[in-house]
């Protein structure tokens, strides 16, 4: 059996980061982790191929090549797997489906032969044995959870390494919290399930085995779900596993409460953790008591922010605009909460109600949505009618777009973070378009660009006063050039 896996393209978003890719040469952020994670679950005689349409393109060679197309999505390319359905139909290859968009909206997609929902894990063997039996049925699709303990690691052989910045691997599904808008729970369900420290550490083998000495995402929705065993087991393995090596930085996300535990914020710092992203989502109280966001209450939101950074993880975060009970107020407080806690990254959405979610039930209850969710966290759309009006919540959202991200404002939060950020001891491992990237961020940045002042004073100021932090403070003049040019986009 001839098997052709495709990853649809992604639009160019927030977390897209095309435009900072250029700096380097690379053309994705990291290959697709599902598709490649179902690749390791098909049978061993079988051929396979990766078509990952964010770095090469699709031809009629590869589709007169397959005898089936596997397709794995998120929402935010929903578009590009509709062309790629569509393209599939008309050279005549069969197409099996899974992944979250499919998942969540299988009645949009009628031409595909089989949907193999939820967690392949559960639904992907039953599919295999009736296609074996000549039985294949259209939809595949389980309640259940399965155990990711017997989840083989992804099938890295398929990648070229060379177009992508980083990659993921994934210790844990599932998120303790429920918060009202998020639908990880829906998807995956409120009870964290882990990969064992020998899975963890045996598919980090494998990467650095193949060469890749470059940044890790852990794509857990929540790392931090399962502190205990983080503490026991895990993090003292990836502390043992990381001496001798160089480079491969991890990143991750996790809730605020990790800045409450000095404990463990240390064991993931030796362990090579450098970044979280972290979901703020807001610095109004009456708006997280009313998305459930417990976790976040009660707290010095900025205090907690700085505590992570000066324990050496550096904080992106998540900011949403839309809330029932947010004041008219609420865009300055959210610039003002943004510019003083130093989170550069800052992604800014408007509230979105994912099917499945709480939110969603009862906005459809009060006859409050919309249109389709993009899946866009920041592209400026919105599947509800807020409380504050649309137009009202867009102008709002257009303000905060158009001050985080001018150079002064961004520049200012890059300094603001550099001053608190102590990093962990990691043996960074530059390679030579690294140093291209520097020239070409002088070049585009530092001689053409509008924000050229505050990239040289930025550039001296931490060549002069945190020089181990230069490397990261050029990443980050880098990154502010595609964040304006999606909010520029979005406006």
């Amino acid at each position: 059996m001839k098997i052709l896996l495709i990853y649809p393209e992604f639009p160019d978003t927030f977390w897209s980061f095309k435009h900072a890719l250029k700096f380097i040469r690379k053309k994705a952020s990291a290959p697709p982790l599902g598709l490649l994670t179902v690749a390791a679950m098909l049978p061993h005689g079988w051929e396979k191929r990766l078509v990952d349409l964010n770095v090469t393109e699709l031809t009629q060679d590869d589709l007169e090549w397959a005898d089936y197309v596997f397709i794995s999505a998120m929402i935010v390319q929903r578009d590009s797997s509709q062309a790629v359905i569509a393209h599939c139909k008309e050279a005549g290859v069969k197409i099996v489906a899974g992944g979250p968009l499919f998942t969540m909206e299988p009645e949009r997609f009628p031409d595909v032969d089989h949907l193999v929902l939820n967690e392949a894990e559960l639904t992907l063997p039953t599919f295999l044995s009736d296609l074996a039996h000549g039985c294949a049925q259209n939809i595949y699709t389980t309640t259940e959870f399965p155990d990711i303990q017997q989840t083989p690691a992804p099938l890295w052989s398929l990648v070229n390494f060379n177009h992508y910045s980083t990659v993921s691997i994934q210790f844990s599904r599932g998120c303790p919290f429920n918060c009202d808008f998020c639908n990880v729970t829906a998807l995956l369900g409120r009870r964290p399930r882990l990969k064992t420290a020998k899975q963890i550490v045996a598919e980090l083998d494998g990467l650095y085995a193949l060469g890749w000495h470059k940044g890790v995402f852990f794509v857990d929705d929540n790392f931090i779900g399962n502190k205990k065993q983080l503490k026991s087991e895990v993090l003292p393995a990836l502390i043992e596993w990381r001496k001798g090596k160089s480079g491969m930085p991890f990143n991750t996300e996790v809730s605020i409460n990790l800045a409450d535990d000095p404990e463990l914020m240390s064991l993931m710092t030796q362990a090579g953790f450098d970044t979280v992203f972290v979901g703020i989502e807001t610095p109004n109280e009456d708006s997280l008591i009313e998305c459930s966001k417990i976790q976040n209450k009660n707290r010095d939101l900025v205090e907690s922010v700085k505590q992570l950074q000066r324990a050496g993880l550096q904080v992106q975060g998540g900011f949403i605009v839309g809330f029932d009970h947010d004041p008219p107020s609420i865009f300055r407080q959210q610039i003002d909460f943004i510019q003083k806690s130093g989170i550069v990254t800052a992604m800014v959405g408007l509230l979105q109600a994912p099917p499945g979610t709480r939110l969603y039930d009862r906005l459809l209850s009060e006859g409050r949505l919309l249109n389709d969710m993009s899946g866009d966290n920041a592209d400026g759309s919105t599947n509800i009618i807020p409380q504050m009006g649309l137009e009202t919540l867009r102008e709002g959202y257009h303000k905060i777009l158009e001050q985080i991200y001018t150079p002064q404002a961004y520049y200012a939060r890059v300094l603001t973070f550099l001053r608190e950020y102590q990093p962990p001891k990691i043996r960074t491992h530059l390679d030579v378009q690294h140093i291209l990237a520097l020239g070409r961020s002088i070049y585009q940045l530092g001689i053409r660009g509008v924000e050229r002042a505050h990239y040289w004073k930025l550039f001296f100021w931490t060549l002069f006063r945190r020089p181990r932090l230069f490397p990261l403070a050029i990443t980050l003049a880098i990154y502010g050039f595609h964040f304006r040019r999606t909010a520029e986009r979005c406006i």
